[in-house]
């Protein structure tokens, strides 16, 4: 049998190009003038989102792909999607191939719901009635009836995505690609989601790739997963180990800094600031975690950061947030720090790691999800050490609350 997927030294390279300021008709001419005399000596730096990848994927199996941001995750998906051509190598692709890649890819706007489930369709080669024995099934998958002729415009996030995988779960593609997006519905959703992934892939032997950072999803859906690393593959193993090396790739530093230029509200820095030296934590000893947030405009709505901690067996112990009815600190233009204060840390002893959010609670839009900061909690009977903050703190809030910087 032949794979559903094969996939031969496929790479993929990008330009890095900085944006242009701001340059008015008589720069233009001058810099032209200048070009003639001057030609630009000025080289593109390029990278390499994903490199060699080598990997065959038979036809029913339920494969994750795990991997840190900027992995080269997505990048994989669009070339086995035909969404962007790969660089150097292939994919080869045996059957029709449906994508979840991104919430409202492949819809119109202007159309409605019903138009938009012909139009995927459509897209995907399928006949107008191939589609229409499917549609009420769709629809009622969907649990969107109600808003089913009205135009997509006026649909929220969650309810385009509760169409889009209706849509990509239902028709009768071969291959199934789902990258993330699950996590802007809600939890009972999702449950709903794995649950038809499974059915269709054991019923209808119907191949799935799924990108997730939910450990546990992926766990629970997929038996064997990818392990991405900086654009290339660090094994393919079953799905557990496979989670237990990711956990080993995560930097163990305390400050997460992003490198990346954004043009949309991104999570910048996370520095864990411990009771003991390097990433050590007390039980019972104070605690705090910095966040440096960057938004490029102001005034976004109902904008939140959130941090959960996890256990090095991917279970959430807490949760904290921040919502900008309470603190507007989330919406101001530029890079705006703030600081989570434990002044008594009880979680015993072992490994722990931060998952830190940044979203538009309203319209659930989910801007950046990130995991960093590995600590190590012991039972330590010495006294914490004074710390020197590097800002000002302008307001206190009592324990285990906010404090703007």
């Amino acid at each position: 049998m032949k794979p559903a997927i094969e996939i031969r030294n496929l790479g993929k390279e990008y330009t890095l190009a900085s944006a242009q300021p701001y340059i008015s008709l008589r720069d233009v001419i001058a810099g032209s003038m200048k070009n003639i005399f001057q030609p630009s000596k000025n080289k593109k730096e390029k990278f390499w989102a994903l490199e060699d990848i080598n990997a065959n994927i038979m036809p029913g199996e339920r494969v994750g792909i795990i991997g840190r941001n900027g992995a080269g995750k997505s990048t994989l998906l669009k070339i086995i999607s035909r969404i962007t051509p790969p660089t150097t190598g292939e994919a080869i692709i045996r059957g029709r191939v449906g994508s979840l890649l991104e919430v409202g890819t492949g819809f119109h706007n202007e159309l409605t719901g019903r138009e938009n489930i012909y139009l995927n369709g459509s897209i995907l080669g399928l006949k107008r009635a191939e589609i229409t024995k499917q549609l009420d099934q769709i629809i009622d998958f969907s649990g969107i009836e109600k808003f089913i002729d009205m135009p997509l415009k006026h649909y929220s996030s969650g309810m385009q995505l509760r169409l889009a995988f209706a849509v990509a779960a239902h028709l009768e593609s071969e291959i199934l690609l789902i990258d993330e997006v699950l996590a802007v519905g809600d939890i009972e959703f999702q449950k709903k989601c794995l649950g038809k992934m499974e059915e269709v892939s054991n019923k209808d032997g119907r191949t799935i790739l799924f990108v997730s950072h939910d450990l546990g999803a992926v766990s629970t859906l997929t038996e064997k997963s990818i392990l991405l690393n900086k654009g290339n593959i660090v094994k393919i193993d079953h799905t557990e180990n496979i989670i237990s090396d990711y956990a080993g790739l995560i930097s163990k530093e305390k400050i997460y800094k992003s490198t990346s230029i954004k043009s949309i509200p991104a999570i910048t820095r996370v520095e864990l600031l411990t009771s003991e030296m390097g990433s050590l934590q007390g039980h019972a000893k104070p605690m705090s975690i910095e966040f440096e947030i960057s938004m490029p405009n102001s005034d976004i709505p109902n904008m939140a950061l959130s941090f959960q901690i996890f256990n090095n067996l991917n279970q959430p112990l807490l949760f904290n947030w921040i919502f900008d009815i309470e603190n507007k600190i989330c919406r101001l233009e530029g890079k705006n720090t703030i600081r989570f204060t434990y002044p008594s840390f009880r979680l015993y002893k072992g490994d722990y790691y931060l998952k830190v959010h940044l979203a538009e609670t309203k319209g659930r839009n989910k801007y950046e999800e990130i995991e960093c900061c590995h600590f190590t909690v012991e039972m330590i009977n010495i006294k914490a050490p004074e710390w020197g903050w590097q800002n000002n703190v302008t307001q206190f809030i009592d324990e285990g609350k906010w404090t703007n910087m």
